[in-house]
């Protein structure tokens, strides 16, 4: 273990303006995280142009914040009014909201924010465990390693977040087009650019992100917001009874190593985790008929893997240079545009980011736990104020930071037309996440692959005799059909998940959570 970097991140995560944007990303996510609709990808696509002017660490630090703030506010509204505020949180609705309703709404808020804590605890513990170990490991790799990990990461995580693996991989087959618009790197020929000079730098990263992300989210949740988000249910008293967090001792610990595991993986992290923990816990009760009707368990459980697993998702993105998911893919081109690449040195290039982010998770998630349990009402609130609004507001700010970037009236028409793509991507059921992540990753892909091809003399082969990036190839292979065998089996688990026909949401945050 290398006390010596973590001294150097609790030091960095220490100073005055750091610990104000660790609180200022935790509030933000917070705060985002109960408006339902909005989510973590929106806000910190929205927040891109804020990091120009910060320093690398303190911009990431935020932005985590931000990140796993943002699964703890959207269990509020998944439990007092059975509307996710967030997608993670869709399986917090199945029993939370059935708790709610039987008047015990503060004990389920109390154990989804302690359950919280300890999840975010134990992973925090594994990143600083496994990813220094990891690192050293991603050193051996060469281009044709980076190739096939880049390559893989962008499948995977199409297949593990999309209902529609097929849809999802010619969303990042766009995003890999994307990538290539401007001058050839090597050759210096224009690509994609139909003779506009404009289009010669390639497709500012903000510009598209904050499109998709952040004007087409804004556009499908000021379109959702008019069925209105029902009575908010009264909360009373929030701490559990002994009894209760006697009873979920066993689901916390479950769902922390549940989503420390699957957060590492692409495509996993707080949706994957959660249902697979409710999934764990309801077959491992001798009273599986509980859930669905208000077990604690089924909150418990769930929301620790939650909080785990977005938080073990930055160990592939700081180790590896590889994104699990559209959050963290923001998130590497936040460090991208300030002329970092996470990967394996990082650690040593930059030991204030790489440590840092992860001390700073530590402070956050303290700080969480004490902002939850007293102020739960306060922010419970914010939903008072009218989504027309908010959705407003954040237009103008959207369309101010991408223009104070490059004082470009170009990128702003680059914003509304991704903007208006994204918004049409949604109506018809496309996810844009696999698109960015595909965006990011064709920067890091294609330059890895034509160094490899011209290492080998143009030898595709290279790809497949190489011990590593033969054995992740096969490796691969091994995982697409678990996939395909867990995909039929969480289908028959989905069939089966608890609904209540009198809720006019219950069916379709069930078709969310499919």
């Amino acid at each position: 273990m290398d006390f010596s970097g973590i001294l150097v991140g609790v030091e960095t995560t220490l100073t005055p303006s750091n610990l104000l944007f660790v609180l200022i990303g935790v509030l933000v996510g917070m705060v985002i995280g109960v408006i339902p609709g909005l989510g973590p990808t929106a806000t910190i696509a929205l927040l891109l142009p804020l990091t120009y002017g910060l320093d690398p660490a303190t911009a990431v630090i935020m932005l985590a914040g931000i990140y796993y703030g943002s699964m703890y506010g959207g269990t509020i509204t998944s439990v007092l009014l059975h509307l996710p505020g967030e997608a993670a949180s869709v399986v917090t609705t199945f029993d939370g909201y059935q708790m709610a309703k039987q008047g015990r709404a503060g004990p389920a808020l109390g154990i989804a924010a302690i359950g919280s804590f300890i999840g975010g605890l134990a992973s925090v513990a594994g990143l600083v465990l496994v990813a220094p170990l990891m690192a050293g490991f991603a050193l051996r790799f060469g281009p044709p390693e980076f190739t096939v990990l880049a390559l893989l990461g962008i499948v995977l995580a199409a297949y593990l977040a999309s209902r529609r693996f097929a849809a999802a991989l010619a969303m990042a087959a766009c995003g890999l087009v994307l990538a290539t618009v401007g001058q050839d790197s090597i050759e210096g020929s224009p690509r994609f650019t139909f003779g506009s000079l404009k289009l010669l730098n390639g497709l500012d990263f903000v510009a598209v992100a904050m499109g998709l992300f952040g004007l087409g989210e804004l556009l499908h949740t000021l379109d959702r917001s008019r069925r209105g988000t029902g009575e908010v249910i009264p909360v009373g008293h929030v701490m559990p009874s002994r009894d209760e967090l006697r009873q979920c001792r066993g689901p916390i610990a479950r769902g922390s190593v549940i989503g420390f595991v699957l957060g590492l993986l692409p495509g996993g992290g707080g949706m994957v985790a959660s249902l697979s923990s409710y999934a764990v816990e309801k077959r491992r009760s001798r009273t599986p008929e509980r859930f669905g009707k208000g077990a604690i368990e089924g909150v418990a459980g769930p929301e620790t893997a939650n909080n785990a697993g977005s938080q073990s998702s930055f160990i592939p993105l700081l180790t590896l240079g590889l994104p699990p998911n559209p959050v963290l893919a923001l998130i590497l081109g936040a460090l991208l545009i300030q002329g970092i690449t996470p990967g394996p040195r990082l650690i040593e290039d930059h030991p204030d980011i790489f440590w840092g982010v992860i001390a700073s998770m530590l402070v956050g998630n303290v700080i969480l736990l004490a902002l939850n349990l007293p102020l739960v009402r306060v922010f419970i609130r914010i939903l008072d104020i009218r989504v027309a609004i908010l959705v407003a507001l954040a237009v103008v700010v959207t369309m101010l930071g991408v223009f104070s970037i490059n004082n470009s009236i170009f990128d702003l028409w680059v914003v509304l037309a991704f903007g208006l793509v994204g918004y049409g991507m949604r109506k018809v059921g496309f996810e844009p996440g696999p698109l960015v992540l595909a965006f990011v990753l064709g920067a890091l892909l294609e330059p890895a692959a034509r160094q490899s091809l011209l290492l080998s003399g143009g030898d595709l082969t290279v790809f497949v005799t190489r011990p590593i990036s033969g054995s992740m190839l096969a490796l691969a292979a091994l995982v697409a059909i678990v996939s395909v065998v867990a995909a039929r089996r969480r289908r028959a688990l989905l069939a089966d998940l608890p609904v209540d026909e009198s809720e006019p949401s219950a069916v379709e945050d069930k078709e969310e959570a499919r």
